[in-house]
């Protein structure tokens, strides 16, 4: 259950960096939807812009800070997906405080 809340967060906060993009795309850009969707879902995932060549000063300034943000974007979602499995890891090869205490006749 734990694991599903994180992913359905992980997929909310993916959601609405995306719409930024496209959002920017579009107002910045001066592009369609589609191809603002494409070229915000390509900078998210670490792809790359695709029509990088065919957009304004304005464009490609907001290209530039959304890849730095998409960037911050995709290494947060992973800690957040890959904690509570970490921490499972943790929970199971955890040893006890009695297992770390040395046996009544060892030295020192």
């Amino acid at each position: 259950m734990r694991m599903l809340r994180v992913l359905l967060f992980a997929a909310a906060v993916a959601a609405l960096a995306l719409g930024v993009g496209v959002a920017g795309y579009c107002y910045f850009g001066h592009m369609g939807v589609v191809d603002g969707f494409l070229n915000a879902s390509m900078i998210l995932t670490g792809m790359g812009p695709v029509g990088a060549e065919n957009l304004t000063n304005e464009g490609k300034i907001f290209a530039s800070i959304y890849a730095l943000f998409s960037g911050l974007v995709f290494i947060s979602l992973m800690a957040i997906v890959i904690g509570p499995v970490a921490h499972r890891m943790l929970h199971r090869f955890h040893l006890d405080e009695q297992d770390l205490e040395a046996p009544p006749n060892s030295p020192p």
